[in-house]
């Protein structure tokens, strides 16, 4: 087992300062020294020093490019695409980890084993073989060394980042963001946990034939070795020119496949990010990383239609009562209804009974003109905490928001949404949710 070692701690935290220290150099020239800088270029540069730097900074630098003032607009557009651009470790890495993980006779499992990454994140690489047993095709990921002391010195720099803004910048205040955050990254260091994940998503998917989940290897596998079956795909940005019907196909099944298991059990894959699913020429979607999987209680799932009917019905008692669900304290009405500009965006698609494309009126980041104006007013009102269970929820919806752009599809998205909440109800949701964790050990 990799341990959290000082030393190891040390070399991080000196590589990801002088990466930030970067950063901050730049912004604060520009900002109060009038010192120009090419944006476009420092933020691509920015990019590629934190792939190569690896761990879950890449993760966090994307939660952070959705809140604003924090980033630049052209960071918080780099930063979007760092995860699945990530490079990828060697030769000499792989055969050690292998070794680590399923002993000195490891290639006996293998008929075919890939020493070349087939795809590099975050935390991890996979690599494609062949079972020497059944010849099945698999995937095999593999974390990389010293996780555990990188993810610590990268919460100590989040945390470092976090107080800095905040110290310049009242709207919002984060120590439950960054609880959230710790929590999560923490669980994603466990690929036994992640395969757990995967099997409660072949349970909750299984009526679902358009979203492919893959088999799972458990006896090859471990806490840092994740064995699954490999699904062939391409990436969105890699497929060729798809009519109309593929794209208004595919947009459907990603929106039902997304939501489904958090309306139906209270769970949600909170990582929508464009490395983490591949498409068919059928329009099937291969759902790849289960890492970051959020569980909701009922009463939060239940908070977010409340707030759906609230807005339908102009029932601004019923909206408050679903915030209060979720988490937030102490709303005065001026706070509430900031937070309905931001809601109303993400709901609108919903409450519009018509085809329509996913976002309207807007340019750039999926909602960041509403999110600058939204964070903007709360400022003035002396800001705000979000509770830990918006943090995920938030960066779910604005994903998928994001990749559906993408598609340029019109649809109803209000009768989808209503399809899939029709006959909800909490407690059954509860009993559902407490089963379907209860069968897979979670």
């Amino acid at each position: 087992m990799d341990e959290n070692h000082l030393s190891s701690r040390i070399k991080r935290y000196a590589q990801v300062t002088s990466t930030l220290s970067g950063l901050a150099a730049r912004l604060a020239g520009e900002k109060y020294l009038n010192i120009k800088i090419d944006s476009v270029t420092h933020a691509d540069q920015l990019r590629e020093s934190l792939g190569q730097l690896k761990g879950p900074l890449m993760k966090v630098a994307q939660i952070l490019a959705m809140v604003p003032d924090m980033l630049p607009d052209e960071y918080a557009q780099e930063l979007s695409e760092l995860q699945s651009n990530a490079p990828s470790m060697g030769a000499f890495f792989v055969r050690r980890r292998m070794t680590s993980e399923l002993g000195p006779q490891w290639h006996d499992h293998f008929s075919t084993f890939d020493e070349n990454a087939a795809a590099a994140a975050s935390l991890g690489q996979v690599h494609q073989a062949t079972l020497a047993k059944g010849g099945q095709k698999v995937a095999c990921k593999l974390q990389y060394p010293d996780m555990q002391s990188i993810v610590q010195a990268d919460l100590e720099q989040l945390k470092w980042l976090l107080a800095a803004y905040e110290r310049f910048n009242s709207a919002l205040a984060t120590s439950n963001m960054y609880d959230e955050i710790v929590e999560r990254l923490h669980e994603e260091l466990d690929y036994t946990r992640e395969l757990k994940h995967i099997r409660l998503y072949q349970q909750i998917l299984k009526s679902y034939s358009f979203m492919k989940v893959p088999n799972v290897y458990p006896d090859l596998s471990t806490k840092r070795l994740l064995t699954m079956e490999w699904l062939e795909g391409v990436k969105l940005n890699d497929c060729p020119h798809h009519d109309a019907q593929w794209r208004d196909k595919v947009a459907s099944h990603m929106f039902n496949g997304w939501y489904m298991p958090f309306y139906h059990y209270g769970v949600l894959h909170a990582d929508p990010h464009m490395g983490n699913y591949t498409f068919t020429p059928e329009g099937n979607i291969n759902l790849l990383d289960y890492g970051c999987i959020r569980v909701f209680p009922a009463s939060f799932v239940a908070g977010v239609i409340d707030l759906y009917r609230a807005f339908q019905n102009n029932d601004m008692d019923l909206a408050h009562h679903a915030y209060t669900q979720w988490g937030f304290q102490n709303l005065t009405k001026e706070v509430m209804e900031t937070l309905n500009l931001w809601a109303k965006f993400l709901y609108a698609p919903l409450l519009e009974d018509r085809v329509r494309p996913i976002q309207e009126g807007h340019s750039g980041l999926f909602g960041k003109e509403v999110a600058d104006s939204v964070h903007t007013k709360l400022k003035t009102l002396g800001g705000i905490m979000p509770p830990r269970e918006f943090v995920f929820m938030d960066r779910a919806a604005v994903g998928i928001g994001s990749v559906l752009m993408r598609f340029q599809v019109e649809k109803n998205w209000h009768q989808i949404f209503e399809s899939l909440i029709e006959g909800f109800d909490v407690q059954k949701l509860d009993a559902r949710q407490s089963e379907a964790l209860t069968a897979v050990s979670i």
